[in-house]
């Protein structure tokens, strides 16, 4: 028994290695080459230089298409905060029937792959006589970010004390003040964390942006790809690593915020 308690965590300490160097191995790979002093991408890298980093930072098209991105992303995740609370709120507070079919099609984005869900919005676009490509990214990143944030609200909903809310409305306290007041608070984890997740989903999205971007609208995952048919230089890697870093950044934001309203709930 003892020795068979051994080798237990032995095993799960290398599936976690493992796992690890899986998720991180493609991360690790260009910010390596980022770094790379030769004129061409190459691994190992040759030399060390962060030139790639000062052009990149100075190229007005990714300057350009870093500042739409952004604004894309804030938009998205705006909209996606409007729609997904509310949706989230009546899905798991109320009974009502196709209750589940409901929640399934918000979450088919999920399991459909997104080059599918684009080719549907363009033809659905055109068919509508729209010609206004940001409405149609807007809508788009919309439709594949809501569910991470309906599925986040509601984890956290499934939280809420609720004798915290029945006292608040035996004290007087009417819906809106007990939401503001006792509800939103205790959520406000899983609203952060599907905010970053909606974020990230439209901020790195090509599939979508493929078919729905123009000219005037494009997008940085699709200005990544111009630079490589252009030249294949370091400089993809270094804008590559920039994205990487964001993102982990704004991870990190998340899993500290649940991280210590975990432990609240732990200790409480």
């Amino acid at each position: 028994m003892n020795a068979e308690a051994k080798r237990i965590p032995f095993a799960l300490a290398l599936c976690c290695a493992l796992l690890s160097a899986a998720i991180l191995a493609p991360m690790l790979i260009p910010i390596a080459v980022s770094v790379s002093d030769s004129m061409f991408v190459s691994f190992p890298p040759r030399g060390f230089t962060l030139k790639w980093y000062g052009q990149v930072l100075v190229d007005p098209e990714f300057q350009t298409t870093f500042l739409f991105s952004f604004k894309l992303a804030l938009m998205v995740t705006t909209l996606t905060v409007l729609l997904g609370v509310p949706c989230a709120i009546g899905l798991t507070r109320f009974r009502f029937p196709g209750r589940g079919l409901v929640f399934a099609l918000i979450l088919s984005p999920i399991v459909f792959p997104v080059l599918v869900t684009g080719v549907a919005l363009l033809q659905f676009a055109s068919r509508m006589g729209s010609n206004d490509s940001f409405l149609q990214l807007l809508a788009g990143h919309t439709v594949i970010c809501l569910p991470y944030l309906v599925r986040t609200v509601s984890g956290a909903l499934l939280l809420v004390v609720p004798s915290t809310e029945d006292a608040a409305r035996t004290l007087g306290a009417g819906q809106f003040t007990t939401f503001r007041r006792i509800t939103l608070p205790q959520i406000r984890g899983g609203i952060l964390a599907g905010c970053v997740f909606a974020f990230i989903t439209s901020f790195d999205d090509y599939a979508m942006a493929m078919w729905l971007a123009d000219a005037r609208h494009f997008t940085l995952p699709l200005q990544i790809h111009v630079f490589i048919e252009r030249s294949f230089d370091p400089s993809v890697a270094a804008i590559s690593a920039l994205m990487v870093a964001f993102s982990l950044a704004l991870l990190l934001v998340v899993e500290r915020a649940l991280g210590l309203k975990m432990q609240r709930i732990v200790a409480g």
